[in-house]
């Protein structure tokens, strides 16, 4: 008989009870731990190792997405449980991911084994990022940047980012007070901010005018951004332009 480990993520006690209690009555399920919020859920998942997580998408400060966001490839199989209505499920059907309505019926239940078994079986994965990708799409302009450094999570408001530098397949985020590493690129980061905020001033850098104090120039064709607090950064011909625009 197949054991899949579950791991159930929900804010509200009550609710944690009564999925832990439905859950027991399939054999195949070991409960292997619950979370009350989004952050012990990323620590737990990356210390347990569960084949399934049961994620309260409505949670306070990191919500379902935000912890599917934050574990990235490490996340296992994920089934959503949700309050939302109807209308919005239609999103998970359509990214092909399963998820429990509240208050979630026992039928409903023995469905959504089923196609546990079937997918864990078989290696398949949800389409996760997709419904993800749609989300963030919804939430624009990004107010919060979320980043998962080893066991430790960072929330950062996007007003305390001096400037994003691409690094790779990663950017980092440069703050008065520290920098951090994300897998993010910088074209779809750019798209996500407020541009009436955040300028594109060169292929590598996107900068949060607040903190800028000046621009002068470097040599014949080419300018440098003076920062507040005396650094300075690339500024291309395009991005002189759209800071001319802007300013």
């Amino acid at each position: 008989m197949m054991r899949i480990k579950a791991l159930i993520v929900d804010d509200e006690p009550l609710a944690r009870e009564s999925l832990s209690m439905a859950l027991s009555s399939f054999e195949e399920i070991l409960i292997i731990g619950e979370c009350a919020d989004g952050f012990e859920a990323v620590k737990a998942v990356q210390e347990l190792r569960p084949d399934i997580l049961f994620l309260d998408i409505q949670m306070p400060k990191l919500d379902g997405f935000d912890v599917v966001e934050l574990l990235g490839e490490d996340a296992p199989y994920v089934v959503f449980v949700t309050a939302y209505d109807e209308y919005a499920l239609k999103a998970f059907e359509t990214h092909a991911l399963d998820y429990l309505l509240k208050p979630v019926k026992p039928e409903r239940f023995a469905r959504t084994l089923e196609k546990i078994k079937k997918n864990l079986s078989s290696g398949e994965r949800p389409n996760v990022q997709g419904l993800l990708q749609k989300h963030q799409e919804d939430k624009i302009p990004l107010r919060r940047i979320l980043v998962k450094d080893r066991m430790n999570i960072h929330v950062i408001p996007v007003e305390k980012v001096i400037c994003f530098e691409a690094q790779d397949d990663y950017v980092s985020i440069r703050t008065a007070s520290a920098s951090y590493l994300k897998k993010e690129t910088l074209s779809r980061l750019e798209k996500r901010l407020d541009a009436r905020q955040f300028i594109r001033i060169h292929r590598s850098y996107l900068l949060n005018i607040i903190y800028l104090s000046r621009i002068e120039p470097y040599s014949k064709d080419s300018r440098i951004a003076v920062l507040q607090d005396g650094s300075t950064l690339p500024v291309s011909r395009s991005g002189y332009a759209k800071m001319k625009n802007l300013l």
